[in-house]
């Protein structure tokens, strides 16, 4: 059995796409199709069954994609073993983050981590936390780092760092530290959306307080950290962020952060990973030294 091949295999998987995972391997469309019509001859299987532009996996091609990636993470660990240096460990890590941690945390422990392994590439893809789970639940990336939980039997939780909420303005604006939670539902709001950590602890938070979403001046609603820091800065509305994200915003950048009243929750940001997934020696290296690398 030809390793090669089932690393082109894992890439198509992973891609959904011939076209993009030929571009992945350095590879023309046709070679890459060339070397899964050979596995699945070895087999005599059909790996993937073509639905419209995607190239979604049989059952067949579900067991032969578990037993891939267990098979190159065994030769990854054995030219590790027969390696002398540790830091010739290359590889690719991907990792599905949610927006404060795709923007503060996980540069610094990118950083710390090629300090010891230089041949690491990473790909960062951004998005909601409920979405970077979703994404280490399917498979297409190797673990998250988000700030919200979600139940679910596949994944597990790794906390890395403890933070809170604030309350931010612009300079314009002056209030009392702390500030009081009922005060502030006159003035224009910018939050952000459903499936971010930070709204699923400040929707906690509201309701323990009986304030509902109709009673708030919600002016707009984003993804994007800069994005709301921009409408603070602008004096547009007040909104509640991660205290992390607001205070590498603070001081030059026309932003006041405040406490808020009776604001006990604590939340954390976590490494999540999927347990069904077999991971590569890079990824689980990173995975172990995580919390050292914050």
């Amino acid at each position: 059995m030809d390793l090669h091949q089932l690393y082109i295999f894992t890439k198509v998987v992973e891609h959904r796409s011939f076209s993009k995972a030929a571009e992945h391997v350095f590879l023309s469309q046709s070679t890459v199709s060339s070397h899964i019509h050979s596995l699945e001859k070895m087999f005599n299987v059909t790996l993937f069954d073509r639905v419209g532009r995607e190239s979604v996996l049989t059952p067949h091609g579900e067991k032969l994609y578990e037993w891939a990636l267990k098979l190159l993470e065994l030769k990854d660990q054995a030219l590790l073993d027969l390696s002398q240096d540790m830091t010739e460990l290359k590889g690719n890590i991907r990792i599905a983050a949610s927006s404060v941690p795709g923007q503060f945390l996980i540069p610094k422990m990118v950083k710390q981590f090629r300090r010891d392994y230089q041949h690491i590439v990473f790909h960062i893809n951004q998005s909601t936390s409920k979405n970077a789970a979703e994404k280490v639940i399917n498979g297409s990336v190797d673990f998250g780092i988000i700030g919200e939980k979600y139940e679910h039997d596949r994944l597990r939780y790794i906390p890395l760092l403890k933070e809170k909420l604030v309350l931010i303005s612009s300079a314009g604006m002056d209030f009392s530290s702390p500030v009081n939670i009922h005060e502030l539902v006159k003035y224009p709001f910018v939050m952000r959306h459903s499936d971010s950590g930070t709204n699923a602890l400040l929707e906690r938070f509201l309701k323990e307080n009986g304030i509902t979403h109709d009673q708030l001046n919600i002016i707009a609603y984003t993804d994007s950290s800069q994005s709301l820091m921009q409408f603070v800065k602008e004096g547009i509305g007040i909104s509640i962020m991660s205290e992390i994200a607001a205070r590498e915003y603070s001081g030059s950048e026309r932003i006041r952060l405040y406490d808020i009243e009776d604001f006990y929750h604590e939340r954390f940001f976590y490494l999540v990973y999927n347990i069904n997934r077999t991971q590569s020696v890079a990824s689980n290296k990173f995975i172990e030294e995580a919390k050292s690398l914050i």
